[in-house]
């Protein structure tokens, strides 16, 4: 990987830590560790996957920095996280991710937690 690309992978990595600073204390920590896991997870990946890696992270960042914003101007106090995963896009994933989603899902909506995830019968991200 070149030194472009590993700045590029370091910022991105930096902005999304800094970006769960507006999330939830138990949504933070799993979002945090998350992210740690799978940047760690594809340090040693082609060109391809990166690139596509990359990608879906630089979406996300944008996404939930728009939701923040979006968050801060709502009067309700209500803050909403998280966006569809269309079918689509979900039968493109391998199985691992399939399982990693799942076990994400699992961790997301146990008890006591300090926000809630609405039931939906669409898949979320």
């Amino acid at each position: 990987m070149s030194g472009r690309h590993v700045s590029r992978v370091r910022a991105l990595y930096k902005r999304v830590l800094q970006l769960h600073r507006v999330l939830p204390p138990d949504l933070k920590a799993l979002g945090d560790q998350y992210v740690k896991d799978e940047f760690r997870r594809h340090k040693i990946v082609g060109s391809d996957e990166a690139q596509r890696f990359l990608q879906e992270w630089e979406v996300y960042a944008t996404v939930l920095l728009q939701q923040a914003n979006e968050n801060r101007q709502n009067s309700t106090g209500k803050a909403c996280f998280g966006t569809f995963l269309p079918e689509e896009k979900l039968n493109d994933f391998r199985d691992e991710q399939i399982g990693q989603l799942q076990e994400l899902m699992q961790e997301a909506t146990k008890p006591n937690r300090q926000f809630s995830i609405s039931e939906s019968t669409k898949p979320k991200f």
